[in-house]
């Protein structure tokens, strides 16, 4: 599951929220590209099904302010 693939990591990251197939993390900002890869690899790979499992990675200092990973990791 993907709480214990974080604590067997040592990550500090919590889920704070699940609202149907959406995930709510509290994240430190150092863990939070290997946080990414982790829920990435664990949510794609839950099921296998015909049609892919994408998923959709998105951080900011708080809900209201999310953005793609990518432009997220280049936040200062």
């Amino acid at each position: 599951d993907l709480e214990g693939a974080l604590d067997k990591e040592g990550s500090r990251t919590r889920m704070l929220l699940q609202i149907h197939d959406e995930l709510l993390f509290e994240v430190p900002r150092e863990e939070l590209s290997a946080v990414a890869q982790t829920v990435r690899q664990v949510m794609e790979g839950v099921v296998a099904l015909k049609a892919p499992l994408v998923v959709d990675l998105r951080a900011g200092r708080n809900w209201g302010e999310m953005y793609p990973l990518e432009k997220a990791l280049n936040f200062h």
